[in-house]
């Protein structure tokens, strides 16, 4: 059993900027979590609606369809923020303090490139559908700029968490992977 310990939250020691982007992070979990909620609450509604009342349903189908595509965007800041994603230390762990760093600063230099990436596409996307007044082709006729707009701001959020997580193991607020040196 190895003597490291790993944190389970991203640490922001005193600095105001990781502070802002940590509670930006949790209240975006909170919205996720309360996406997932009303999800599964339009489910209930609509088995009833169609297994007890034998009526049909018009717009549930689609609304969970969007708030479930929509939780798991929003809520990509919070579980970075958890360090809750597949994580896979082998490698960190085997790595002495100063190779650990440079290797954090690595894989976050190139996941920050990727998620900019992902924002930068994302806000075309959603500016597309803006602009062209863009309409889902079901009875609801949903604005698709309404549930597209989740993509840019989910990856602009967890945009924001990859820096915070960066600057903290810069300033020394936090450890790279959050493993501690031996």
């Amino acid at each position: 059993m190895s003597n490291q310990t790993t944190s389970f939250v991203s640490r922001v020691g005193n600095n105001p900027f990781l502070r802002a982007v940590a509670a930006l992070s949790t209240l975006a979990g909170w919205i996720s979590a309360g996406m997932i909620v009303a999800a599964v609450a339009i489910t209930c509604q609509m088995i009833f609606i169609r297994f007890v009342l034998n009526g049909s349903t018009v717009w549930q189908t689609e609304a969970v369809i969007y708030l479930v595509i929509a939780a798991t965007l929003i809520g990509l800041p919070y579980v970075q923020r958890l360090r809750g994603h597949v994580n896979v230390d082998l490698i960190p762990i085997l790595l002495s303090p100063r190779s650990r760093f440079f290797m954090f600063i690595l894989t976050s230099v190139l996941s920050i490139a990727i998620v900019s990436v992902m924002l930068f596409y994302g806000y075309e996307y959603w500016h597309i559908a803006w602009e062209r007044g863009w309409r889902s082709d079901t009875i609801w006729g949903v604005r698709l700029w309404i549930p597209y707009l989740t993509i840019p701001v989910g990856f602009g959020l967890l945009l924001l968490q990859l820096i915070a997580d960066f600057i903290a193991v810069l300033i020394g607020a936090d450890k790279p992977f959050g493993l501690e040196d031996n």
